[in-house]
C-alpha cells in the first residue's frame, strides 16, 4: 500500500513549520513534498541587519534538506492548482515543468510587496521581503555614499545620501534605524564634504511610528530614530516617484536616488487563482486551518484568513508569529486528518513585540513589560536567536564581531536593480535576463472553482512578515508593514494614491511581461542612483556612532 503524499506549497513561516511538525509526527508513514522556489528558510525578521552589513546573507537562510529530515524538497514555483484532480503545477528553477499529486495540500505561499498606484513609484523604489532586495540595498547604499565623497558638487552628493524610506511598521523603521548607523560608519571611512552627513527620511500618513504597537513603545522608537538623525515625517507620504526624487504629499521635493518601499504586504496570489470564497485575497479557512467543501486542502500564514477565536468576528493577522504557530497547528491537524491524534482549533493569545533599532537600541514589551535601550535590545536579540530554526551561533558570532570590528563596506555587484522590481510577485528570486516572469491574471477573472486557474505570477516561497512576538497588524495607514520581527502584518491601507495598484489584489493585472533585460540605459557594472545629505546640525550620542 502506497504512503499518503502531503503537498506543502511555500517554505515560509507557515509553510517551514507544518513541514517540520509532519516530519516528527508522520515517521515515515505519509511522503512530505515541499514545493518552494529557493532551498532555504528566511528569517526575515533579521533582514535589515543583512542590508545594513551586519550579518551575512546566509546567517538568516536555514537550509530545507539540512534541517528537515523525512521531507522530499522540490525547487519550483507553483503555476496552477487543479482542485478536483488534486494536482499542483509548478515550473522548476531552468524552466522545466512538473506535476505534484497530493492527498493532503498546504497552502502556504505567503505574501509579496504591496504596490499602491503612485506615478513613479514602480520604477523608481525597491522592496525589503526577500534576500536579493536587501543585498542590492546593501550595495546600493554603500555605491552612493562612496560616490558622495566623491563629487565635488554639494547637489550630487546631497542628492546621493539622502535615503528615502516609505511606512513607518516594523520593517521600515528597523531599515531607517539601521541605515543611518550603517551610512554613518562609512562616512567616518569616507568623509563627505564638510558639514554634510548622511540623510535618511522615515515616512508614512499615521500619526506616529510604529502605529500597531503600544504608545509607550511607539514614542521609544520615534526618540531613537529622531536622536540618531533620522527625519521621522508622520502624515506624509509620496505623492510621486521621479528620477531625480520624490515629491511629498506635502509638497515637498526631496532629491533622493534612493526610494524603499515598505508600506505592506498582500498574499500571493496563487491562493485567489483557486476560485475559492476569499477575504481580502486571503483564502477562507475555518478554525482548524481547513478550507470549507475541500477537507484535504488546508491553508495557514499570509495566504490564510483564520478566524481570530480571541476577537470573534475578526481575522488574525498577517504576521510571522501567527504563522509560525498556525503552521504547527496545521502539522497536527493533518495527522489527525490520517487517524493521528485529535484536530485542535487555532488559538493564540499576544506574547510582546520587539523592535531592533540597531546598536544597543531596541524597544520591546515581551509578556507586557515595556523596556528600552539596553534591556531591550538584549530581549530582542535573545528572542530573535530562540526563534531561528538554525544558524544560531553564526548569528551570534556576527553579532559579536560587529561590536569590536569595523563593518566591511563592499559593492558585491551581484544583484542590479532591474533584477528586484518592485511589482513581482516572487520577491525572494531576482529576476534573470531572459526569463520572463509568469502571467498575472486579472483577479476579475478568478478560476472555475475546483480547477485552479492560471495563477499570476505565484510563488511558494515567501512567507509570513517576520517573527515578532507581537500581532496586531498595520491598520489603515500607508505604511502598513508586515510585522517586521513581528509575525506577520497587514497589507497597508489608506496610502496615497487610492485604488490598488496593479499586481495588487483589486487592481488591474499586470501586462504580460515579455522576457527581461537590462534597461539600455542602465550601465552592466555602473552605479544606480541613491539620495542624499544635510548639513549636520546635531551631534551623536556615545554609542549611536
Amino acid at each position: 500500500m502506497s504512503r499518503p503524499r502531503i503537498v506543502i506549497v511555500g517554505a515560509g513561516f507557515a509553510g517551514y513549520r507544518t513541514a517540520q511538525t509532519l516530519s516528527r509526527l508522520a515517521r515515515g508513514r505519509a511522503e512530505i513534498v515541499l514545493l518552494n522556489p529557493t532551498d532555504y528558510f528566511l528569517y526575515l525578521p533579521l533582514l535589515p541587519q543583512v542590508a545594513a552589513g551586519i550579518l551575512e546573507p546566509r546567517r538568516v537562510t536555514v537550509s530545507l534538506s539540512g534541517t528537515l529530515p523525512h521531507v522530499r524538497l522540490v525547487l519550483g514555483e507553483s503555476d496552477r492548482i487543479d482542485l478536483d484532480a488534486r494536482q499542483v503545477h509548478y515550473t522548476g528553477p531552468e524552466g522545466e515543468g512538473g506535476t505534484l499529486s497530493y492527498d493532503r495540500l498546504v497552502l502556504a505561499a505567503g505574501s509579496v510587496n504591496k504596490l499602491l498606484p503612485i506615478p513613479g513609484v514602480a520604477e523608481h523604489a525597491h522592496g525589503f521581503r526577500g534576500l536579493p532586495e536587501a543585498l542590492y540595498l546593501r550595495d546600493h547604499v554603500t555605491r552612493q555614499v562612496e560616490l558622495a565623497a566623491a563629487t565635488d558638487d554639494p547637489r550630487s552628493c546631497a542628492s546621493r545620501c539622502t535615503f528615502v524610506v516609505v511606512g513607518a511598521g516594523y520593517t521600515g523603521t528597523e531599515v531607517a534605524a539601521h541605515g543611518q548607523l550603517f551610512t554613518d560608519s562609512q562616512v567616518d571611512r569616507h568623509p563627505l564634504r564638510t558639514g554634510m552627513r548622511p540623510r535618511w527620511l522615515l515616512l508614512d500618513i499615521a500619526d506616529r511610528v510604529l502605529p500597531e504597537l503600544d504608545e509607550r513603545l511607539s514614542r521609544t522608537a520615534d526618540d531613537v530614530l529622531r536622536e540618531r538623525g533620522v527625519d521621522v515625517r508622520m502624515g506624509t507620504s509620496v505623492k510621486e516617484a521621479t528620477h531625480e526624487g520624490v515629491l511629498l504629499t506635502d509638497g515637498e521635493f526631496v532629491d533622493t536616488q534612493t526610494l524603499v518601499w515598505c508600506v505592506g504586504v498582500r498574499p500571493d496570489p496563487l491562493a485567489e487563482s483557486l476560485g475559492l470564497p476569499m477575504e481580502r485575497g486571503r483564502l477562507l479557512v475555518d478554525p482548524h486551518l481547513q478550507v470549507p467543501g475541500r477537507p484535504e486542502v488546508f491553508a495557514c500564514g499570509d495566504a490564510a484568513a483564520v478566524p481570530d477565536l480571541e476577537k470573534p468576528g475578526s481575522y488574525t493577522p498577517m504576521t510571522a508569529q501567527h504563522a509560525w504557530r498556525q503552521g504547527k497547528v496545521c502539522g497536527h491537524n493533518i495527522a489527525a486528518s490520517f487517524g493521528d491524534g485529535r484536530r485542535r482549533a487555532y488559538r493564540h493569545k499576544d506574547m510582546g513585540f520587539v523592535v531592533d533599532l540597531g546598536g544597543v537600541k531596541a524597544a520591546a514589551n515581551p509578556l507586557g513589560v515595556n523596556l528600552s535601550g539596553v534591556a531591550a535590545g538584549a530581549v530582542t536579540r535573545g528572542y530573535h536567536l530562540a526563534a531561528m530554526p538554525g544558524n544560531r551561533v553564526r548569528v551570534a558570532a556576527d553579532w559579536l564581531l560587529d561590536a569590536v570590528l569595523p563593518r566591511q563596506a563592499v559593492q558585491l555587484g551581484l544583484v542590479r536593480s532591474w533584477s528586484v522590481p518592485l511589482d513581482t510577485a516572487s520577491p525572494e528570486l531576482p529576476r534573470v535576463p531572459g526569463k520572463p516572469e509568469r502571467d498575472q491574471e486579472p483577479e476579475q477573472e478568478p478560476s472555475r472553482p475546483g480547477t485552479g486557474a492560471e495563477r499570476a505570477k505565484s510563488r511558494p516561497g515567501g512567507e509570513a512578515a517576520s517573527d515578532q512576538p507581537g500581532e496586531e497588524p498595520a491598520k489603515g495607514r500607508s505604511g502598513g508593514e508586515p510585522a517586521k520581527n513581528q509575525p506577520g502584518g497587514e497589507p497597508a491601507k489608506n496610502q496615497p494614491g487610492g485604488e490598488p495598484a496593479k499586481n495588487q489584489p483589486g487592481g488591474e493585472p499586470a501586462k504580460r511581461q515579455s522576457a527581461v533585460v537590462p534597461p539600455p540605459d542602465q550601465p552592466p557594472p555602473g552605479p544606480d542612483v541613491a539620495p542624499g545629505p544635510v548639513r549636520r546640525t546635531d551631534r551623536f550620542t556615545e554609542g549611536d556612532s
